[in-house]
């Protein structure tokens, strides 16, 4: 009962973040250009610092070598992921000029804005670990697999590119969290005063995230809103087959309890907010990536009370 008042309190801290953000936009506290300044200050700055915070404060050598083996379940689970979208592509008859983005936003989940949070807030800083090792994998996956998968979709064909494609991988958040890695291994200390800049900044992570989340759901238009096959392919996707493969492949594992909720949950979140604008820059479909990127973030507001109930019945 303790730990599912606690996942009651957790989710509701979130609601009432999600909240403000939708209210404050609904009164036109934000334009495009804040709500981008917000984007920019929680990928490029705020994360990255909360990255080395708590990897330094936290974290020794011996335990992060030993949880870098478990990037097996989230890289076998996207893999199985991927075989599964291309079979139900045909099995439901996606267009031709929706495949790759349907495949890559059903094997791809928002990781960092949604899932980094929410882990936050249910599990406190223990979850860390798992939720970066998850982040790895699908952060690797999605600007290699995912964005190839989306150039598919294209008009006009655009060489793939190792040196963008390196870039996206190597992110300021991933970045972060190597340097945070770098200065474990090395036994590095870094000076009192720096440490809480960065303990500072990156406690900006989780509200401003959140905050974000109700911005972009306070512009969702009920017009936009469909449940077509190819939009009920996506949420069978991201809330049913990928907690299922992924509880599948740990269920009966003797790794740690708290990582098997981790995984669980993360696979379990919406559509990555860049695929809409990958999908725009290659001339794909970026009014159906939009669309599924509302529909699985405010839909993800059910899913994850639910999906804590389930994982409290893992032992």
């Amino acid at each position: 009962m303790a730990e599912f008042l606690q996942s009651i309190s957790g989710i509701l801290t979130i609601l009432i973040m999600i909240g403000l953000g939708y209210i404050l936009a609904k009164f036109k506290w934000f334009d495009k250009n804040s709500t981008d300044l917000l984007v920019k200050l929680v990928v490029n700055i705020a994360l990255p610092a909360y990255m080395i915070s708590t990897i330094t404060k936290d974290f020794t050598a011996t335990k992060l070598l030993h949880i870098l083996p478990d990037l097996r379940f989230p890289v076998i689970s996207m893999v199985i992921l991927y075989g599964i979208s291309i079979a139900i592509v045909h099995i439901i008859k996606i267009k031709k000029e929706h495949r790759g983005l349907f495949e890559s936003m059903f094997l791809n989940s928002n990781t960092v804005f949604i899932g980094l949070p929410i882990n936050m807030a249910l599990f406190g800083e223990k979850s860390l670990p798992y939720v970066l090792v998850y982040y790895m994998a699908n952060t690797t996956f999605f600007w290699t697999i995912g964005v190839y998968l989306i150039q598919k979709d294209s008009k006009y064909k655009e060489p793939f590119s190792i040196t963008t494609t390196l870039k996206k991988i190597f992110s300021p958040p991933l970045l972060g969290f190597i340097v945070g890695v770098i200065i474990v291994a090395l036994d590095f200390k870094l000076p009192t005063f720096l440490m809480s800049d960065f303990s500072y900044i990156g406690d900006l992570t989780i509200p401003l995230s959140m905050i974000f989340i109700g911005i972009a759901i306070s512009k969702v238009k009920l017009s936009q809103i469909k449940f077509n096959r190819a939009n009920w392919g996506i949420l069978f996707g991201r809330f049913v087959m990928a907690p299922i493969v992924m509880t599948l492949l740990v269920i009966n594992t003797d790794v740690p309890l708290l990582m098997k909720q981790v995984f669980i949950i993360q696979s379990a979140m919406p559509v990555m907010t860049n695929a809409p604008i990958i999908a725009r820059k290659y001339d794909a479909d970026y009014e159906y990536a939009s669309v599924m990127v509302t529909e699985t973030t405010i839909l993800s507001l059910f899913v994850v009370p639910v999906l804590i109930l389930l994982v409290q019945q893992i032992n």
